[in-house]
């Protein structure tokens, strides 16, 4: 169903909003274009991540070495044209070292000594936390205020970052020495958690057959900086109906065992469930798969179709969920929407 077919515009403004709804639907098409010139496959972790962006989220990515993680967000950001920065994260990595510090500089012409403050490599557009969890709490702590006021503080003085602002972090889930488990309070702060698997056969060999060429896919922009803030703001003056919302709101409790709405295997496995803010990515992300498809209604599909992504990493499992070994995917079985 296109836009046209959900609402006639009434004024210029709808009139506006309709025009943009489609350019924002070509623009998914584009994108996914120009980030198959280097990416291959994954298409559910791509649109994912669209939405995400669409609806100013952070996101994890979790996979094994070698599946093109760093790729994928830096290829992102070159069809977006949006400043990118790259943080390599390690154990002896400190706060500083992303947000930023104060120099000494000495004047040429008076020899006054004055502090100036030197931004980190958190003042991009797009900010690549490569390997989140091999740096310590307190340096994992400097990304929560950024990632959630959308500033950070240094030496007293607030310093406001530049909008559209993203931090896409990557994490390698079967390395255990030498890294620290993220927080909950830093991972409520991600939007999404996408899970990239093995490529197939096809995929596999393709990827092979590419990237032992001699040449390499050339990504051009797709949207700008103010295109993608105009699109974040059509995405917000979506209307989610009642009923979308109530269904958001009931899936979030669903996850908390304490919750007479839970299921019997979520009370059997989960210590904590999802707060507040997974009802509100639940809309949002919903709202964001609607305008990626040219529609300007979201409906109960684009709930359940970002629904994993956020929230399988808002669940506390207790011990017995890890000595049973019971998959994500069964925790989040919920009852159809009423």
């Amino acid at each position: 169903m296109t836009a046209a077919s959900n609402a006639a515009p009434n004024s210029d403004a709808d009139a506006q909003d309709l025009a943009l709804l489609e350019r924002l639907a070509r623009a998914r098409h584009e994108l996914r274009a120009q980030i198959a010139q280097r990416i291959v496959g994954q298409a559910h972790v791509v649109d994912d991540l669209v939405a995400a962006l669409l609806a100013g989220g952070h996101v994890v990515l979790i996979g094994v070495p070698g599946l093109a993680k760093t790729l994928l967000i830096q290829t992102v950001a070159q069809a977006l044209d949006l400043d990118f920065s790259r943080v390599q994260f390690t154990p002896d990595l400190m706060p500083s070292d992303i947000t930023g510090t104060e120099l000494m500089e000495e004047e040429s012409g008076t020899g006054r000594r004055a502090f100036r403050f030197q931004k980190g490599p958190i003042f991009g557009n797009i900010v690549l936390a490569d390997e989140i969890n091999r740096a310590p709490p307190k340096t994992q702590a400097a990304l929560l205020q950024a990632m959630q006021e959308r500033n950070v503080t240094v030496a007293g003085q607030t310093y406001e970052l530049p909008n559209p602002f993203f931090v896409l972090a990557t994490q390698n889930p079967i390395e255990q020495e030498g890294t620290y488990s993220l927080p909950e309070a830093q991972l409520d702060r991600f939007m999404f958690e996408l899970r990239m698997g093995y490529p197939s056969r096809e995929e596999e060999e393709q990827i092979v057959n590419t990237t032992t060429g001699a040449t390499t896919g050339v990504v051009k922009p797709v949207l700008r900086g103010e295109e993608l803030l105009q699109m974040q703001r059509l995405v917000r003056r979506l209307p989610a109906p009642p009923s979308l919302v109530q269904y958001a709101v009931r899936l979030a409790r669903s996850t908390r065992p304490e919750n007479p709405e839970s299921t019997p295997i979520i009370r059997k496995y989960v210590n904590y469930g999802a707060g507040p803010r997974a009802s509100q990515y639940l809309v949002l992300g919903a709202k964001a798969r609607a305008a990626m498809d040219g529609r300007s209604v979201p409906d109960f599909d684009d709930v359940k179709s970002v629904m994993s992504g956020v929230l399988r990493h808002r669940l506390v499992l207790n011990f017995q969920a890890e000595a049973d070994a019971v998959p994500m995917e069964e925790l989040l079985k919920f009852p159809p929407p009423k």
